[in-house]
């Protein structure tokens, strides 16, 4: 992007600009008005004060006459001199002050225009200001702008009518995703008892209880999916939960959840204050370590996880060995259903673990943006996957071992 894209100026100071660019376009018509007018009127005295010596040098006696002999020797020359001089010095001194009175007063434009453009932007700030908070705290708050009922007021009015309508529209998927949450999971879980019980039969034969074990298999995926599925969709939602929370300590729950016996993990946690949903931060914490542990190399694997601030960030990164990646895949890996097939194919101990269905990364980058924060991966050297997420800290707290 060139210099001249990034470089854009704001609507107030285009205002400003417009403001005193005009009045100081109004300002050189003027003075070029009224100098004009003065040059015409001091011209027009100057060949009345003409005529009126030469009234005066034909009323002069036949004897004075005859000892002019060429018009420098004219008595009355020194004068006319003197009138004209008088005249340029009058126009010029008009002109200096008219521009300098231009000039100050173009300033003074300025910083009026400024301040004018300040006042009449000022509502459409709070709207934005309050949108912004809206947006990354819930949806019931409302701009309500006060004032005539002008363009601004009507635009105001537009967001809340529009904020009234989205969160009517959540406040239904919320709905939905709860009852699709019990409609989903029930039958699921009558099945999985059901099984249970049948494989529990005393009579039931080894091939039955095998194609139980299939089918309870098959059951979990399923679950597994429906949650990811859910979760996916409350991330995208957004969150109106907000708590202060020690990010390192919801990292540490998180990697002890998904921790495996096979794989060494490594904590270098500080601790770190964030504003968010504990529970939305804390599946994307499990997601991260999950994938790292699930796409490792059993026995010999290791996963690294680091929690640290940097500057007004809370920086988590987690890095696991394993199968070398390519910088061409990543950017797949975090849309839903996708993963990365080296890894897929290399996944440590086949069967130990039910496989997810490509919905970790994806909730993971939902959560982040839910959280006004940024995500990033990287091929690791030697093979693996680096993963950055930056979160907004709250405070100015020392992060401590």
């Amino acid at each position: 992007m060139s210099p001249m894209r990034r470089f854009r100026l704001t609507v107030r100071a285009r205002l400003t600009i417009l403001y005193a660019g005009m009045f100081f376009l109004a300002g050189v018509i003027l003075v070029a008005l009224v100098n004009v007018a003065l040059r015409q009127e001091l011209a027009r005295q100057s060949n009345r004060r003409a005529g009126m010596l030469r009234t005066v040098r034909d009323d002069l006696d036949a004897d004075d006459l005859t000892r002019v002999v060429s018009p420098a020797d004219n008595p009355l020359q020194p004068l006319v001199v003197q009138l004209d001089e008088e005249t340029a010095t009058v126009t010029n001194t008009v002109l200096l002050w008219s521009i300098v009175a231009l000039v100050l007063l173009g300033l003074a434009a300025f910083a009026i225009g400024w301040i004018l453009a300040g006042r009449v932007l000022s509502p459409l700030h709070t709207i934005t200001n309050t949108a912004r908070r809206i947006a990354d705290r819930n949806l019931h708050e409302r701009i309500a702008l006060e004032g005539p009922p002008d363009e601004i007021k009507e635009l105001a009015d537009t967001f809340d009518a529009m904020l009234a309508r989205l969160d009517h529209a959540f406040d239904g998927q919320k709905l939905f995703i709860g009852n699709a949450s019990h409609e989903l999971r029930t039958p699921l879980t009558v099945a999985r008892t059901l099984i249970e019980v049948s494989m529990g039969d005393p009579d039931a034969t080894p091939e039955f209880k095998r194609l139980g074990r299939t089918l309870l298999d098959l059951n979990e995926r399923h679950t597994h999916l429906i949650d990811g599925l859910l979760m996916l969709a409350m991330s995208q939602r957004g969150t109106s939960v907000r708590q202060r929370v020690d990010f390192a300590e919801i990292v540490a729950r998180a990697a002890s959840d998904a921790q495996d016996e096979s794989i060494e993990m490594r904590l270098s946690l500080k601790s770190v204050i964030v504003d968010g949903d504990p529970v939305l931060l804390e599946r994307l914490a499990f997601n991260l370590v999950d994938n790292a542990v699930r796409y490792n190399i059993a026995h010999v694997g290791w996963v690294s996880i680091a929690v640290e601030r940097a500057g007004a960030d809370a920086v988590l990164t987690v890095a696991n060995s394993g199968p070398e990646m390519f910088a061409h895949e990543i950017p797949a890996l975090f849309e839903p259903f996708r993963r990365q097939a080296t890894a897929q194919r290399h996944a440590h101990v086949p069967g130990s673990r039910i496989r997810g269905a490509g919905l970790g990364l994806s909730i993971v980058r939902s959560v982040v943006h839910a959280h006004a924060g940024e995500v990033a991966a990287e091929p690791r050297t030697g093979g693996g996957l680096i993963v950055y997420v930056t979160l907004p800290c709250v405070g100015e707290q020392e992060t401590k071992q």
